[in-house]
């Protein structure tokens, strides 16, 4: 499996619409196992995103998908800032059903 996890800053007083272009932007993604949008509550600004994928070249692929790439026109006026990006190899957990 293939993992990410974002932090990025919105522009001030943009966090819930940006959390909802990209939750609804989402959907439907192949190979996508969880994508988790968060509100850091030490930061009225800030959102974490956690995505689980089943390799690193279904999110690739999912990045030329229409309503990703939507998702990202929309949002990207309302990003203040990426703050981190972390790469990870998710091994299971609850929810997440193990690909053999």
């Amino acid at each position: 499996m293939y993992g990410l996890i974002g932090k990025m800053k919105a522009v001030t007083g943009q966090r819930d619409t940006l959390i909802s272009i990209l939750i609804n932007g989402v959907s439907g993604m192949p190979g996508c196992l969880s994508y988790v949008v968060a509100q850091d509550p030490s930061d009225a600004d800030a959102i974490w995103i956690t995505e689980v994928w089943d390799n690193q070249a279904s999110h690739k692929a999912s990045l030329s998908l229409p309503s990703v790439k939507d998702a990202i026109s929309q949002g990207r006026p309302l990003i203040a800032a990426f703050e981190r990006h972390i790469e990870t190899v998710p091994v299971g957990g609850h929810g997440i059903q193990v690909v053999a």
